[in-house]
C-alpha cells in the first residue's frame, strides 16, 4: 500500500482540495490535506473554499493533519470529516467580478 501513496499537490497541483492521496489498513482511501504553522495549537490557519467543499464530499475518508509548533518543536492533530461541522470558519477573502 506505501507504494500507492501520492502527494497529489506536488504531482498534479494544488487544486484537488488535500495534498496527500494515502490508504487505510483495510485498502480504502484517505485523502490527507496538511496545514502547518510555526505557533501554537490554537493559531488560526487558512482553507480554501474547494478544501472545505472536497471535504463534505469526501466525508469520513477526508483528514485535515494540522502541524504546528513548526521547525522547533513539531505536534500535530488530526482532524476527520467535514471542515465544516469541525471547525469555525470565518470568510476571509472575496473572489470579485464585473
Amino acid at each position: 500500500m506505501a507504494k500507492r501513496v501520492s502527494w497529489v499537490s506536488k504531482e498534479l497541483g494544488d487544486g484537488l482540495g488535500y495534498d496527500i492521496r494515502s490508504f487505510e489498513i483495510d485498502g480504502s482511501e484517505i485523502f490527507l490535506e496538511v496545514k502547518t504553522t510555526t505557533s501554537g495549537r490554537a493559531t488560526p490557519f487558512f482553507v480554501s473554499a474547494n478544501e472545505v467543499a472536497v471535504s463534505e464530499v469526501k466525508g469520513g475518508s477526508y483528514r485535515l493533519v494540522r502541524v504546528f509548533g513548526f521547525p522547533s518543536q513539531p505536534k500535530f492533530f488530526t482532524i476527520t470529516g467535514k471542515l465544516s461541522v469541525s471547525l469555525q470558519l470565518e470568510a476571509t477573502s472575496y473572489r470579485a467580478r464585473i
